[in-house]
C-alpha cells in the first residue's frame, strides 16, 4: 500500500473495458491503459494513481490484502470469495444473475399444481464454479447437497449424469438452452461494484470518499 497513492485494481476483459470508460468519465487518468495487454502495472505519478490489472476472482483477495486501496469487480465474485471489504458503490454495469438450472425436460416431474418444488431435489448433486454461493442457497432452504466444484462448461454435468443440476450465473441465458437447461430458481442478480481495502477506507478515506462520490454520481446519471 503506497500511502499517498490510490491503488485500484481493474479487472480483464468486457468489465475492464467498461470500467476504463467510467474511469474517464470521473476524471481519473486513462491514456494508455489497456486490461487486455501484457503490462499488469500502469502508473499515472501526476495524479497519484496506480492501477493493477487481475483476473476478476484475484481481485478481492488483492483489495482484502491492501495490495490495492479499491477494486473494480462483480457481487457474484464478491460473494463467492467470502472476503473481509468495503462494499461502496453498486456501478450497475455488468449485470447478471446466478440461477439453479436443470435439464428441461424432466423439470415436470419436480412440479406441484404447476409451481417447481426444489425441495424434492433434497440430497442431490450440484454442479457449479460457486460452491459457496451453492451451498449457501441450499443451506437457506433446508436441503444438504453434494456440491461439486467444476472450472468451467458446468452446463455439461446433468447431460451427462455428473450432477442432477447446476448453480451458475447468466446473462441472457442462451449458453443455457443450448443445453437443454432451464432456470428453476433465482438466487440473486449481481452488479459491478467498486469496493476498499478496510485499512485505507481508515487512513486514506478522504481520497476514497472523493473517488467514490464521483463514482456514485456517474452511474446515477445512467439510471
Amino acid at each position: 500500500m503506497i500511502m499517498d497513492y490510490i491503488t485500484i485494481a481493474l479487472p480483464k476483459g468486457k468489465l475492464g473495458v467498461t470500467s476504463i470508460e467510467l474511469l474517464a468519465k470521473i476524471g481519473l487518468p486513462t491514456e494508455g491503459l489497456e486490461t487486455d495487454s501484457r503490462c499488469l502495472l500502469f502508473d499515472y505519478p501526476a495524479a497519484r494513481v496506480r492501477y493493477i490489472i487481475c483476473r476478476p476472482t484475484d481481485i478481492p483477495t488483492y483489495v482484502e490484502y491492501g495490495a490495492a486501496d479499491l477494486g473494480i469487480v462483480g457481487k457474484d465474485t464478491i460473494v463467492e470469495a467470502k472476503v473481509d471489504i468495503f462494499e461502496l458503490v453498486d456501478l450497475k454495469f455488468g449485470k447478471c444473475k446466478f440461477v439453479v438450472a436443470m435439464p428441461e425436460k424432466i423439470i415436470a416431474s419436480y412440479q406441484e399444481n404447476g409451481k417447481f418444488q426444489i425441495n424434492k431435489l433434497n440430497h442431490s448433486r450440484v454442479a457449479t464454479k460457486f460452491p459457496n454461493v451453492a451451498a449457501s442457497f441450499f443451506a437457506k432452504q433446508g436441503m444438504q447437497m453434494e456440491i461439486i466444484k467444476l472450472h468451467g462448461n458446468i452446463e455439461l454435468a446433468p447431460r451427462v449424469g455428473l450432477a442432477e443440476m447446476i448453480v451458475d450465473i447468466v446473462s441472457t441465458g442462451t449458453t443455457l438452452r443450448e443445453n437443454g437447461l432451464k432456470s428453476v430458481a433465482e438466487i440473486f442478480e449481481a452488479t459491478s461494484r467498486l469496493i476498499a481495502n478496510r485499512v485505507s477506507y481508515r487512513i486514506k478515506n478522504q481520497r476514497l470518499m472523493e473517488i467514490a462520490a464521483k463514482f456514485r454520481e456517474a452511474c446515477s446519471q445512467k439510471q
